[in-house]
């Protein structure tokens, strides 16, 4: 494994081989660095080769990962991409810039009622169930509609529903990877015909990511390959 800073040159070259296939902009792909169980010097060491958006699976981690790089925090853009309890609604209203893993209007409602007013609008994701797992968390797709609109219509000033988000299952093959994040896609545009602005698509994942950019993804969740293999 190299270095971070060559790690998350190689990961952008991938990104923009696959954004020019699909006759896209690269610029039109935000990166996001998983960075759950690595150190914050990592994140720093990261920061340091240019990169901003980060992504965190546990709030307890993180939250002591951004005080530790309080100095960083304007630069740096902090999403949770796990599972939130609602136990935990507030701190990550607090503290996080973007969460992509709502799947309740309830947990919705928390974070807006619990966002400080001085801080910018938490950034919204709905996570859907796309492969149909018991197994994973998500909204189903025939309920998304309705959890759509009513997460778009909470308060502005506090929340913004910005799109959707998914973790299907492992896939062999380009084809076979591309199918649920079409699945996901169809369903942005779905619901953008109903008079939603959506912009947001967060799939891929290290293994996945120029299926996921073939069919619009606009956030990638890229961790192995950018750190290696975590403890």
């Amino acid at each position: 494994m190299g270095s971070i800073d060559a790690n998350l040159q190689e990961v952008k070259r991938r990104i923009a081989r696959a954004a020019d296939a699909a006759g896209r902009s690269a610029q039109s792909v935000t990166l996001l660095a998983v960075s759950k169980t690595f150190a914050p010097e990592t994140v720093r060491q990261a920061h340091a080769a240019g990169q901003r958006d980060f992504g965190e699976n546990y709030v307890q981690e993180a939250l002591a990962k951004i005080a530790a790089l309080a100095d960083l925090r304007t630069d740096l853009c902090w999403h949770l991409i796990g599972p939130l309890q609602s136990n935990k609604t507030r701190v990550v209203a607090e503290n996080f810039d973007w969460v992509h893993t709502v799947d309740r209007l309830k947990t919705a409602e928390r974070l807006a009622a619990q966002r400080p007013p001085a801080l910018p609008p938490l950034q919204l994701c709905l996570q859907v169930n796309v492969s149909g797992e018991a197994s994973k968390s998500g909204v189903v797709p025939d309920e998304l509609p309705a959890l759509a609109q009513a997460v778009a219509a909470l308060p502005r000033d506090r929340v913004r529903l910005r799109g959707l988000m998914s973790i299907p299952e492992p896939a062999d093959g380009f084809d076979a990877q591309r199918r649920p994040h079409r699945m996901l896609r169809e369903l942005l545009l779905a619901l953008n015909e109903q008079g939603l602005a959506l912009d947001t698509l967060s799939m891929g994942m290290s293994a996945d990511l120029e299926a996921a950019v073939a069919e619009g993804a606009t956030l990638v969740r890229v961790g192995r390959a950018l750190f290696g293999a975590r403890s």
